[in-house]
């Protein structure tokens, strides 16, 4: 992708209105692998870092920015790149080259030159070097709302990681039966992605079968499937650290007529909330709508009784949808998700787990991912059975207690018109 980093860094400047604070913003620092060893675990710099300069491998690297630099022209508009110095080391076992930049043994004696005015931290912290708590927190605060809007290229190369995850979920159709292991699955799926050119998953991919596809971060294991089965595949490819983000539920043979009932509730509450996603909606209210359609599905199915709008005023759904509606996907699978500025965090207990409170605008990218599951730590708790005694079909539950979950996920850009579903190409079977 070829970005402009320094209207990025401009904008920020602008949004931030620093008069006299020094902002900083680092990469972060690699770390040793637990075992003796002298490799490392993947580095991987941090998103706010990354977003204003492009650089995946500067282990360290600080971007500084002074506004009285700004206004006396020095540095590129008051911005100045610390970057590592590449050793014959580096050459050598990793062939490394050297950045842009001025050296990071050079930034102590700017900052030095600095001393006395406050210092506003975003990206990962720069050892020993103490924070305006409060300034740093409206800071990123604005800085994650100047990135939810995506540029032109960032949603070009979103695009790209639907075509790549297209690719995986179609080659891997053919292993969704009985007799295949999660884990051969996850072969299958990540070893497509690998052929059309992708290095990295956007995150761990996840491979449920049976029960396990009720475990939110099922990581894929030596589990064979059965017959009959749910198998949950959450998993999306990364270009140039952005991330596409998707889940699909199939059934290994014929599903029983609970199991598509189940589907199709999800299905359809699914598909209402992606409907939903227009400019000027509130997040909040696409997340108590889809709570309230997939009730109303376990109404028809029996599993509840009642009436789903007073079933979801008393957090009933939580029973089975215990998770958000989803999330902010692109530079990363969480992305610049959050608060809406001036907002504060709503702590009713049916929100814990809803990751943000944003008015939708166009360019934003999210994910759209309902569920219903039987997750047995939920449904076989005393205290919950007692509250949601008269709300639940109790004696049905037990008999399905092992049957796992069903969750349908895809990334979403909001237009100014009607959304676009980044990943509808990828198939949906039951």
């Amino acid at each position: 992708m070829h970005s402009d980093y320094s209207v990025r860094r401009a904008r920020l400047a602008l949004t931030a209105s620093l008069t006299d604070e020094i902002l900083l913003v680092g990469s972060g620092y690699s770390q040793f692998k637990p075992e003796i060893s002298d490799q490392q675990l993947r580095y991987i710099a941090h998103q706010e870092y990354y977003y204003l300069t492009g650089l995946p491998d500067a282990i360290g690297g600080i971007l500084a920015f002074d506004p009285k630099d700004q206004s006396a022209g020095r540095g590129e508009n008051g911005w100045f790149s610390f970057v590592p110095e590449v050793t014959e080391a580096d050459q050598v076992w990793e062939g490394r080259t050297q950045l842009p930049g001025a050296f990071l043994g050079e930034f102590e004696a700017w900052f030095a030159a600095r001393q006395g005015r406050r210092v506003v931290m975003l990206g990962a912290p720069v050892p020993g070097v103490a924070i305006d708590e409060a300034r740093t927190a409206a800071t990123r605060s604005a800085y994650l709302h100047v990135r939810r809007r995506k540029e032109p290229g960032e949603i070009d190369l979103m695009r790209r990681c639907a075509s790549k995850t297209v690719a995986g979920y179609t080659a891997v159709l053919p292993f969704l039966k009985a007799g295949f292991t999660e884990r051969r699955i996850q072969i299958e799926l990540e070893a497509e992605y690998f052929r059309r050119g992708i290095a990295h998953t956007g995150y761990d991919t996840i491979v449920g079968s049976g029960p396990n596809s009720a475990v939110f971060h099922s990581l894929p294991s030596l589990r064979t499937v059965k017959g009959g089965e749910f198998i949950l595949i959450d998993s999306g490819a990364e270009l140039e650290r952005y991330v596409i983000d998707v889940t699909r539920t199939y059934v290994a043979g014929k599903p029983t007529a609970f199991q598509r009932d189940l589907y199709q509730a999800v299905q359809h509450a699914q598909e209402r909330a992606v409907d939903r996603c227009l400019p000027g909606a509130e997040w909040k209210e696409i997340h108590f709508s889809a709570a309230l359609d997939l009730v109303a599905g376990l109404v028809a199915m029996g599993v509840m009784y009642g009436d789903p709008e007073s079933l979801v005023e008393q957090d009933a759904h939580l029973l089975f949808f215990p998770h958000g509606i989803g999330h902010m996907v692109g530079l990363g699978v969480r992305d610049a998700s959050g608060l809406e500025p001036g907002r504060s965090l709503d702590t009713r207990p049916s929100l814990a787990n809803l990751r943000m409170d944003l008015i939708l605008r166009p360019g934003y990218t999210v994910t759209i991912e309902p569920g219903l599951y039987f997750i047995p730590a939920l449904l076989n708790d005393p205290v919950r059975r007692e509250k949601f005694h008269d709300c639940v079909n109790w004696s049905l539950v037990e008999k399905y207690l092992n049957l796992g979950g069903v969750r349908l996920e895809d990334s979403i850009l909001v237009t100014t018109s009607q959304p676009e579903n980044l990943t509808r190409a990828i198939p949906k079977v039951m």
